[in-house]
């Protein structure tokens, strides 16, 4: 049976088109993506992301826990700002991708992908071996995410008030990028952070299941007169295809490495040991056997889709691993793997679309970046 999350009687109320994702039932569009899309664009755009997991890590040894699993260095946070981060195993294929917080001297909160959970879970309580605290608190929180560049004039209209916790601020909007703090929302605790998927400015706000519904209707109707619109798992991946942001089970997986997909900047491997750091490190010295691209089609053609054929020279290559088209370019664009030689901005290569190639060519990420 699928899960849903608190938000499910919303996205009914508001015509939400709902499909399985991971387990869950979520909204894939309201009006159409792309509508939704281009409203987080232009303006605001919030979705339901209460799939997500949330996981606390606490006590004297995690800081130095957390640094022997991930591959950032959780020793440059300081209280209320966070981090991306890789959890690997020990032959560097990405278990997961995550944000790390630090919530004070000792405590960080951990937002992890819906469909890693019970593995990520699993995996950290057998690396911890009683070191500290661990709390997978995913079923008790829900989240949404609230993106697009008019959302910081009516954010605090939202969440009016100081930080309690985490990043010392006076009112929301003066978080900065990454930054989160605990704010109080109706009576209840509820953590704020400067974060999103979609390439534009934005928050993403973690509360009480039974709380959340009253967090998204006041931003629905604080964020209407900016242009705010209810937006779906569709656009959500538009936008972060056009952002170059991996995800999961596309870009990353347990056969794949932080540096082969491209994000070895997120990899300390002057901080000491960690899981999958010699495999990394070999990889950073003496490259890898194959690296992600990016791309837009030059033909015009249907969208590219994950697992379509990528060719080169006359034979296939690789595989494109997320693809759609851009409401943004009006043009096919997607991510894929090929041999690094390859990997070279402007080369020219194909994309197998039902049977036929269609040509594209290989450009610099990201492909969107706001102005």
């Amino acid at each position: 049976m699928l899960k849903r999350t608190s938000l499910y009687a919303a996205h009914q109320k508001l015509g939400g088109k709902l499909i399985e994702f991971g387990g869950w039932e979520m909204p894939v569009q309201y009006t159409s993506i792309t509508d939704e899309h281009l409203a987080v664009r232009n303006a605001a755009g919030i979705f339901d992301i209460s799939h997500m997991g949330e996981f606390f890590v606490g006590g004297a040894g995690a800081e130095a826990f957390l640094n022997s699993v991930l591959t950032n260095d959780v020793r440059k946070l300081p209280v209320g700002l966070g981090q991306y981060t890789l959890m690997c195993h020990e032959r560097g294929g990405v278990i997961d991708d995550l944000y790390a917080y630090r919530m004070n001297a000792t405590d960080f909160l951990l937002i992890i992908n819906a469909s890693r959970i019970d593995e990520d879970v699993a995996w950290l309580e057998k690396q911890n071996a009683g070191r500290c605290d661990l709390k997978n608190l995913s079923a008790q929180f829900s989240a949404v995410a609230v993106q697009g560049p008019r959302v910081k004039e009516f954010i605090d209209a939202a969440f009016p008030g100081s930080a309690v916790a985490g990043a010392e601020v006076k009112k929301v909007s003066e978080l900065v990028k990454n930054q989160i703090a605990i704010f109080i929302f109706d009576y209840v605790t509820i953590y704020i952070s400067r974060t999103g998927y979609t390439g534009e400015d934005g928050f993403e706000i973690v509360a009480p299941n039974e709380k959340i519904e009253a967090v998204w209707n006041r931003l629905l109707t604080v964020g209407q007169p900016f242009g705010l619109k209810p937006a779906g798992l569709g656009a959500r991946d538009t936008l972060r295809t056009e952002a170059c942001y991996p995800l999961y089970g596309h870009e990353l997986d347990e056969n794949t490495t932080p540096i082969e997909a491209g994000v070895g900047f997120f990899v300390s491997l002057d901080k000491g040991e960690f899981n999958g750091r010699a495999v990394l490190a070999e990889q950073k010295a003496n490259g890898v056997k194959k690296k992600l691209i990016t791309f837009k089609m030059t033909d015009k053609s249907a969208p590219p889709r994950p697992h379509y054929a990528i060719w080169a020279n006359g034979a296939p290559v690789g595989e494109v691993v997320s693809g759609t088209q851009s409401p943004t370019f009006n043009v096919g664009i997607g991510m894929g793997y090929v041999p690094p030689e390859l990997a070279v901005v402007d080369t020219k290569i194909e994309i197998e679309i039902r049977g036929k190639r269609f040509a594209a060519v290989v450009v610099k990420k990201p492909i969107y970046k706001k102005s």
